[in-house]
């Protein structure tokens, strides 16, 4: 039951980045605060990899978990990647950009070093 609540909890912000990435750039409320998208993008990326690596934390009970949190930074990068791509593909109103593949990676690699603190922080008051 826990497996699948981490999933559709995952999937679900799956679906919530990939809408707010393409969607009409005219249906996003836009603030004039510059490279804010980016920070939102890096913001994105953080919870995505967190809760993938959740997910797959409780796929793959006593396994290496640093790998199974780099895979979730790899899925992360590589969901960022695919949606650039669509994004210059598929929009009239979007542009794929290397720059927001950065951001995404950022995010990413955020959250692997809050999650290898985390479990660093829970190691040493054990």
């Amino acid at each position: 039951m826990l497996n699948n609540l981490y999933f559709w909890i995952a999937f679900s912000w799956t679906v919530v980045v990939a809408y707010f990435c393409l969607a009409p750039a005219s249906d996003i409320p836009s603030i004039s605060i510059p490279n804010l998208d980016k920070l939102a993008h890096s913001f994105f990326h953080f919870v995505f990899t967190i809760l993938w690596f959740l997910f797959f934390k409780k796929q793959v009970k006593k396994k290496n978990q640093t790998k199974l949190l780099i895979g979730a930074v790899f899925f992360s990068l590589f969901f960022g990647i695919g949606i650039e791509i669509l994004q210059s593909r598929l929009t009239v109103t979007r542009n794929g950009d290397v720059f927001d593949v950065l951001a995404n990676f950022t995010g990413a690699l955020l959250a692997l070093f809050f999650v290898l603190v985390a479990k660093q922080i829970r190691k040493n008051q054990s």
